[in-house]
C-alpha cells in the first residue's frame, strides 16, 4: 500500500539475481521503487506515472533463443531509463546499437576506466579508475546513435554509455552490489540528476496513508490478526491498532517452544503498552503431546504447522462467532513475499498454504497487509516510529517451529528447558559483546547424542549444545560469524556452568552454503 503521488522507479526485472537489491538500493536512495516483469507494457507503465525506469541484469544472451526482451515502446516514452548489465545490452540491440560476445569474459572485481569527465554524468565526483563488479560475457561494442561512452573495461569499450538528451543511460557492471566501487553513487547520479527526481521517500513518511487505507478497507469491522511475536506481525498489528484501535483482536499462540521470556515480552508489548485485545493461546501441553516420540524433522514441522492452524482456527471461530460478514486477517506480508509468490497482482484472499501457515479453505478472509510494499530494514524502520520496543523491533528471524527445529531428536519439556537456559545465555553473551546488530542469527541447539565430560572431579555423560551465529544480508547465503575468542570462551564457561546436564559447548563453522541456518 503505497500512497499514489509517491513518484516511483519501475525495476524491469529480466531474471537477475540482483533485482531485489536494486530495488533495495533505489530506497536507501530515499526514492520509491517496485519491481514489476518483464512482460510489462508501455501502456501499464505510462499508466502508472512511472517516474523512472531500471533494466535489470539477466543469465541470457540478449542474442539466445527465447532470451528476455521488453515492448520496445517502453525507450519511447520519455522516461528516464537505466539499463543494468543484461538489461543495458536489450536497450543497445532495440536503439540499433551492437552488441557481440566476447572472446575474454568479465566476472568478479574488473577495472574501469572514465574516458570523459562530465560534471553531470554518472560517473561525477568518482575516481578515474575505480573496482567494479562485472559478470557477463556478452558487451556493447557500438552505442547507439546520441549516446556518448564515458567509460570502458578491457573487455567491454562500452562499459557506460549516456544519452542525456533522451534521459537514456546504461553500465555494464553492477552498481547495485556492494563489491562495486561508488555503486550507491552511481546509481543516485541517475535518480537525482539523470531522472531528476528527490531523495524525500521514507517508509516512515506514509504511515498516514496507510492507517487511511487500512481504515477505507475494513471499516467498521473487526480485524483479526496472528501474532507470532516476530517482527514482522508485531509491526502488522501495531499499524493496525493505530488504525482501528478496539476493532482489532490479536491471537497469539503459544506453543511453549520460544525462547526465554518471548511469550512475556509479546503480552507487555502488545497487552500492556498498546492496550491491544489480546486472546493468548497458551498451548504449551497440546503441542509436546503432539511431538511425543517424534524425532524425524519434517514431521516435527508439520505436526506443529498442523497445531498451530488448529488452534488458531478456533480462537478464530469463538472471535467471529457473533460477527457474520466479512472476515479481515492481518498478516505481515512483506514486499519480497509478493515477489516470490509472483508480483503485486496476487490473490488476496487467503486459502490453504498462505503464510499463515495455511488455514482451512472453509475459513475465508480477506487479507490486511500493510506492509507488503517493504522491505525488512523497511518494517523495523516503521516499528520504530511506531513505538514498539528495540528489543522487538531488532529481533532476529526465528523459525516459525520454534526451538522444535533446534532441538535435534525428540522434543520433550526437559530438552526444551535445557536448549532455552542455553540460548539464553548465548545471547545474553552476544548482546554484552556489542555483537547482536551484527548477527543476522544466532542461538543454541541441542544434539540427539551425548558425549564424556569431567565435572565436579566426576565423569558425566551430557548433552553438546551447538552454537550457532551467522552474518547475512538476504537469508539466501550466510556465512558463519567470526566471533572473538573470548565471547565464545564465556559462552561455553556460562552453558557448562550454569546449565545442568551440558558439559560441551561447540562452535558451527558452517556456511549457507552447504549448511543451511537452521539445523533442522
Amino acid at each position: 500500500m503505497t500512497p499514489d503521488d509517491v513518484p516511483t522507479v519501475l525495476v524491469v526485472d529480466f531474471g537477475a539475481q540482483y533485482a531485489q537489491l536494486i530495488a533495495r538500493r533505489v530506497r536507501e536512495a530515499n526514492v520509491h521503487s517496485e519491481i514489476v516483469p518483464a512482460s510489462i507494457t508501455a501502456d501499464e507503465v505510462r499508466r502508472r506515472g512511472a517516474a523512472a525506469l531500471i533494466l535489470s541484469g539477466g543469465p541470457a544472451s540478449v542474442y539466445a533463443e527465447g532470451a528476455p526482451s521488453m515492448d520496445p515502446g517502453l525507450l519511447d516514452l520519455g522516461v528516464p531509463t537505466l539499463g543494468i548489465c543484461y538489461g543495458q545490452q536489450l536497450m543497445v540491440q532495440l536503439l540499433g546499437g551492437t552488441v557481440a560476445h566476447s572472446d575474454v569474459a568479465e566476472y568478479g572485481h574488473t577495472e574501469l576506466n572514465r574516458t570523459a569527465t562530465d560534471a553531470d554524468g554518472l560517473l561525477a565526483d568518482t575516481a578515474a579508475s575505480q573496482s567494479v563488479w562485472m559478470s557477463h560475457r556478452d558487451a556493447v561494442t557500438e552505442a547507439p546513435d546520441g549516446f556518448v561512452v564515458t567509460a570502458r573495461t578491457s573487455a567491454a569499450p562500452c562499459a557506460v554509455i549516456e544519452d542525456d538528451q533522451r534521459r537514456l543511460y546504461g553500465v555494464q557492471y553492477h552498481p547495485e552490489v556492494s563489491h562495486t566501487a561508488h555503486g550507491q553513487q552511481v546509481l543516485e547520479a541517475f535518480l537525482y540528476r539523470g531522472a531528476g527526481l528527490a531523495p524525500d521517500w521514507n517508509p516512515t513518511n506514509i504511515i498516514d496513508e496507510l492507517v487511511g487505507r487500512i481504515r477505507t478497507q475494513v471499516g467498521d469491522r473487526p480485524v483479526l490478526c496472528g501474532l507470532s511475536g516476530g517482527v514482522d506481525s508485531s509491526v502488522a498489528a501495531a499499524l493496525v491498532h493505530r488504525a482501528v484501535g478496539d476493532q482489532l483482536t490479536c491471537v497469539f499462540v503459544d506453543h511453549g517452544l520460544m525462547r526465554h521470556d518471548e511469550g512475556r515480552q509479546v503480552e507487555a508489548t502488545f497487552r500492556d503498552h498498546f492496550h491491544v485485545d489480546l486472546v493468548h493461546v497458551r498451548a504449551e501441553e497440546r503441542f509436546l503431546a503432539k511431538l511425543a516420540g517424534v524425532t524425524d524433522p519434517e514431521t516435527k514441522r508439520k505436526i506443529i504447522g498442523e497445531a498451530f492452524i488448529r488452534e488458531f482456527e478456533t480462537a478464530a471461530r469463538d472471535i467471529y462467532a457473533d460477527s457474520p460478514g466479512t472476515k479481515f486477517l492481518v498478516q505481515g506480508t512483506l514486499y519480497p513475499d509478493v515477489i516470490e509468490s509472483g508480483g503485486s497482482d496476487s490473490a488476496s484472499t487467503i486459502k490453504s498454504h498462505h503464510n499463515v501457515g495455511g488455514l482451512p479453505d472453509d475459513l475465508d478472509f480477506d487479507l490486511v497487509e500493510p506492509l507488503r510494499d517493504l522491505f525488512k530494514d523497511e518494517v523495523r524502520a516503521l516499528g520504530a516510529e511506531l513505538g514498539l520496543p528495540d528489543e522487538m523491533v531488532q529481533r532476529q528471524p526465528f523459525p516459525g517451529p520454534g526451538l522444535g527445529v533446534r532441538i535435534v531428536g525428540e522434543v520433550t519439556r526437559e530438552r526444551l528447558d535445557l536448549v532455552r537456559a542455553a540460548d539464553r545465555i548465548a545471547l545474553e553473551e552476544f548482546a554484552a559483546a556489542g555483537l547482536e546488530r551484527e548477527l543476522w542469527q544466532s542461538y543454541a541447539a541441542l544434539l540427539a547424542v551425548r558425549s564424556v565430560g569431567v565435572q565436579g572431579d566426576g565423569r558425566t555423560y551430557g548433552h553438546p549444545i551447538v552454537i550457532r551465529a551467522v552474518t547475512s544480508e538476504d537469508a539466501m547465503t550466510a556465512d558463519w560469524a567470526r566471533l572473538p575468542h573470548e565471547v565464545l570462551a564465556r559462552i561455553s564457561s556460562r552453558i557448562t556452568n550454569e546449565v545442568v546436564g551440558v558439559n560441551r559447548v561447540v562452535y558451527d563453522i558452517t556456511s549457507k552454503p552447504p549448511g543451511t541456518i537452521e539445523w533442522e
